[in-house]
């Protein structure tokens, strides 16, 4: 009889699962994951799993159950489905560190990314103690739009982690997102109250950490969690660790870029043409909008990005499933 297990750690082809208070390690059963003659979900971390229990060796995963909210990132290699980083988590910590690492173009994209997965987008930048003057970018961040909340932490002081106590709840998880050295796994062991994450402090030459996380984790936060300053928070629930990623790119679908670039798209509904390509068209509102000002050409430059993107995830997709026809499969 199977199991409901939860995936804590993916290590190439073997999982390290949760199955109530015990941990174990499972592999997937090739026929129902390679020889089935159909395109499966494969697990990530925090996916719930059907699994039968080996007491002897490595347990076996049956299939993967159904998620409420997945984090993708398109996979670079030809002719094989997009890639889930992790699921099942209610909120995203686009993480993002107030010293040279900041940029406004790719915090843009994670936060598209995150908004399009089905969890809650939060921005957290770190090293705060770091950066004294930060008003001139949160002016920036704030411009993002007024539905996502935003923190300033530091890990090294625990400045800002009281804010953070709403997010840590029994049976909520927290997905971090971030590029290597943002401060991610120093984070996680503020959290955990343990060096869980290995970290190889900051470089004085650019004031970044550097990265060490190999491999996605989830773990179990505490139900009190003791800051560097020797305060207490209340914890609970799990938070997931993840790789930094050198170049996020948009899988399929377009929810996130249209909340998250809402001003462009209602620059679009006012060009005079609904097939306007915003060029050299008469009344094209988007081309006004870049030439008085209002429009910042960075912004734009971005959201034409993530609609090529997007585009290009969409067209991937449908050439693997004529190949899976054409090859005899169904999905």
């Amino acid at each position: 009889m199977a199991d409901t297990a939860v995936v804590t750690a993916v290590h190439r082809d073997r999982y390290e699962l949760c199955l109530g208070t015990e941990s174990l390690y499972a592999r997937l059963k090739t026929a129902a994951f390679y020889n089935c003659g159909e395109i499966v979900t494969f697990p990530t971390v925090g996916d719930r799993v059907e699994v039968i229990r080996n007491v002897d060796g490595d347990s076996t995963i049956l299939k993967v159950l159904e998620r409420k909210s997945v984090f993708m990132r398109l996979n670079t290699t030809q002719g094989l489905p997009d890639q889930a980083v992790a699921a099942n988590f209610d909120y995203v910590f686009i993480t993002m560190s107030l010293n040279k690492d900041f940029h406004m173009t790719k915090l843009e994209r994670y936060l598209a990314a995150a908004r399009q997965s089905g969890g809650t987008p939060v921005i957290l930048l770190t090293k705060a103690d770091l950066m004294k003057d930060r008003e001139g970018i949160l002016a920036q961040v704030r411009a993002l739009g007024a539905d996502v909340e935003i923190h300033c932490v530091s890990s090294h002081t625990g400045e800002g982690f009281c804010g953070l106590e709403k997010y840590f709840a029994k049976g909520k998880t927290i997905v971090l997102l971030g590029s290597s050295g943002v401060g991610k796994s120093s984070f996680v062991n503020v959290v955990l109250g343990v060096d869980r994450m290995q970290t190889s402090g900051i470089r004085e030459a650019d004031s970044q950490g550097r990265h060490t996380t190999t491999f996605k984790q989830m773990f179990s936060i505490p139900n009190r969690i003791a800051l560097p300053d020797g305060s207490i928070i209340t914890g609970g629930g799990w938070i997931i660790d993840t790789p930094g990623m050198r170049k996020l790119l948009m899988g399929e679908g377009t929810d996130g870029i249209e909340v998250t670039f809402e001003d462009i798209e209602r620059l679009v509904l006012q060009c005079r043409f609904s097939d306007c390509r915003h060029q050299t068209e008469p009344g094209c509102a988007v081309r006004q909008a870049l030439e008085d000002g209002t429009l910042d050409e960075r912004h734009w430059k971005t959201y034409l990005s993530l609609q090529r993107e997007e585009a290009y995830s969409r067209k991937r997709k449908q050439v693997i499933m004529r190949k899976m026809e054409k090859s005899g499969r169904k999905r």
